[in-house]
């Protein structure tokens, strides 16, 4: 189970739990099977942990493409650009061309490092809100069992 289906199911647990008369809202749980679920939640939250740090490891990666693709197409440029200035009668012309290759690639570079940092970026705040969301809601029944527990 995901961190997300056993705070679901620990959520039922509370949605289902007998209701005490006058306590404003306070219940009963039963101990053992909110502990069960928070042992879950601990055995499966590296699990998460990992996947959010196997998203930055595709990070590096795809800058990593990125910055190699972008170097090949510089230096492809710039050896064209070389061969063509040996020929006097085209020499303007592979400049102009070489300066336009190297505007092209450098502009195709920025733009796949954008498109991965914005990518990277949305992973990783989406991995941050579920894990913001997850100890969030722990750290309430945390305090919910603390609570009942003070009352006994």
């Amino acid at each position: 189970m995901t961190v997300d289906d056993v705070l679901d199911v620990l959520d039922e647990l509370l949605d289902n739990s007998w209701r005490m008369p006058l306590s404003g809202g306070r219940c009963v749980v039963d101990a053992e099977k909110v502990r069960d679920l928070i042992d879950e939640i601990r055995v499966n939250l590296p699990t998460e942990i990992q996947q959010a740090h196997a998203i930055v490891v595709d990070r590096k990666e795809i800058l990593s493409v990125a910055t190699r693709e972008a170097e090949a197409i510089i230096q492809k440029a710039e050896s064209r650009a070389k061969a063509l200035v040996n020929k006097e009668d085209i020499v303007k012309d592979a400049q102009l061309k070489a300066k336009e290759i190297l505007s092209q690639a450098n502009l195709k570079a920025r733009e796949i490092r954008g498109g991965a940092h914005e990518f990277s970026d949305a992973v990783l705040r989406d991995a941050e809100e579920t894990m913001t969301k997850a100890l969030a809601d722990l750290r309430s029944t945390r305090h919910a069992l603390r609570t009942s527990a003070k009352q006994k």
